[in-house]
């Protein structure tokens, strides 16, 4: 499981990303939102791509799951 806020925040963007958006695309937008540079994205992109979440720009089964995963934990109560 991703162990930073900002990985998992990243990967659950991935997940409800529109068809037409790019990896790029939800890079700029969570860099736009102050979460994280741009230089700090492609370096947590590269992380979870060693660990299996993202695969060609898209999310695999286990990052589906982790993103799911995220947004049970930030959903409120």
């Amino acid at each position: 499981m991703p162990t930073t806020m900002e990985e998992r925040v990243l990967l659950l963007a991935l997940w409800k990303k529109e068809d037409d958006e790019s990896l790029r695309d939800v890079l700029a937008m969570l860099e736009s939102s102050q979460l994280f540079s741009m230089k700090e994205g492609k370096r947590l992109v590269k992380i979870l791509k060693n660990e299996g979440y993202i695969e060609e720009g898209a999310l695999t089964l286990k990052g589906i799951t982790a993103a799911k995963a995220a947004e049970q934990e930030f959903k409120l109560p």
